[in-house]
């Protein structure tokens, strides 16, 4: 049995964690700055800890779960709340004068970053998977999965 059979490519994994990792000092960054967010952001790490988990036994749930939840968050905050695009003005104002207005919106750059690394890490993984254990319906579950699970502990846990 080869190592990508139990574990996954290996380069692919280590940028699943890089991804997943990035999320998560967003998540601890915002949480910080913002300490109404601060459950809402624990139960969220869950899902990053459970795909890092799951990618290192090479399950095509997880990196539908990996996936989906990347995608989801990302066009959220690319596309609805467009706080992707203030995050790149935050990060122009540091880097052009040294401070930051809004350090949680920062963050939520960090985060987006890490979710494409994410995506295309996950991406890679499933695509060294062999044809017959691709299995897309479990990549579809870890999807759907990810996005109920989210769901919830945003309905229980966000701020009000």
């Amino acid at each position: 049995m080869s190592p990508t059979t139990t574990r996954g490519p290996a380069l692919a994994l280590m940028w699943i964690w890089i991804g997943a990792g990035l999320f998560l000092i967003a998540l601890a960054g915002s949480a910080f700055i913002i300490p109404e967010l601060r459950p809402l952001h624990l139960l969220q790490a869950l899902i990053y800890v459970a795909i890092i988990v799951l990618a290192r036994r090479n399950s095509t749930w997880g990196y539908g779960a990996g996936i989906t939840i990347a995608v989801f968050w990302n066009a959220f905050s690319l596309f609805v709340t467009h706080l992707m695009q203030a995050g790149l003005g935050e990060l122009w104002s540091l880097f052009r004068t040294g401070h930051v207005k809004r350090p949680d919106t920062l963050m939520v750059l960090v985060g987006g970053i890490g979710h494409f690394i994410l995506i295309v890490a996950c991406l890679a993984a499933i695509f060294h998977r062999d044809a017959d254990n691709k299995r897309w319906w479990k990549f579809a579950g870890g999807g759907v999965l990810v996005l109920a699970y989210f769901a919830l502990i945003v309905a229980v846990a966000r701020p009000r």
